[in-house]
């Protein structure tokens, strides 16, 4: 005798004509003449209902499901990047043109983001001698970590977003890192795949592609190199604070 157990993931709709099915064929008596397979005495084809197993993936399963996404999902999987996005150095940061930015800072987005943080990686004396208006100075991993992590900024309107920008001299390797920094305290501070901040960005080119273009955003009005001949003592001393 044919057994049929009940899928978990059958409904018991059916089921149930299916197993009233094979009680009626066990009180009909057998025939000698074989039938067309799929054919019913009565000449019409009997549905055939097909059973497939079901597979539970298990947590650390999807999240790797969700790292490997190719699809241009922010850091919580919630929704898209919003600002368009150009390529980088680094295949894993998602980089914006100094053409965006601008578009940012003059308002263009502002009905969709509440809140818009600069972060300028480099070091106070290149900060003090010229950066993007409104530009936070934020050098070292402990600063970002307290600015950013200790009270997170959250957007009062639910349907806007809470964006960060990070950059450097170059966005070459301070900015990325820094941006790779608080991504990863930010996933160890909660419930995967929850971000505070899950949209980050980074400035390509950094503060050296984006002020000659854009002067008029920047105060003071000036570009202090990081190698500059009067602030070796500062660069030495803020490289060994940095490691």
């Amino acid at each position: 005798c044919r057994q049929l157990f009940r899928s978990p993931s059958m409904p018991s709709t059916v089921i149930r004509p299916i197993l009233k099915r094979v009680e009626r064929d066990r009180d009909t008596p057998v025939k000698s003449k074989r039938q067309k397979s799929g054919a019913s005495p009565t000449g019409e084809e009997e549905p055939v209902a097909r059973l497939l197993r079901c597979r539970s993936f298990s947590h650390e399963e999807i999240e790797n499901l969700l790292d490997n996404d190719r699809r241009e999902l922010i850091g919580d999987f919630s929704k898209a990047y919003l600002l368009q996005t150009v390529e980088g150095k680094h295949q894993d940061l998602k980089y914006i043109s100094p053409d965006i930015m601008v578009a940012v800072l003059t308002g263009q987005f502002s009905s969709l983001i509440e809140n818009c943080i600069i972060v300028d990686c480099r070091y106070p004396y290149e900060y003090e001698g010229g950066h993007i208006k409104g530009a936070v100075n934020l050098p070292l991993e402990q600063d970002a970590e307290e600015f950013l992590l200790k009270k997170p900024i959250v957007p009062f309107d639910a349907s806007k977003r809470v964006i960060v920008i990070f950059h450097c001299e170059f966005s070459s390797e301070r900015g990325p890192r820094m941006c790779r920094f608080i991504r990863e305290k930010d996933r160890a501070c909660n419930e995967y795949p929850n971000l505070h901040y899950p949209e980050l960005y980074v400035l390509k080119g950094g503060y050296r592609e984006f002020f000659p273009q854009y002067q008029s955003h920047c105060e003071p009005q000036d570009y202090r190199p990081m190698h500059h001949e009067d602030f070796k003592e500062d660069l030495r001393r803020f490289r060994l604070k940095s490691r």
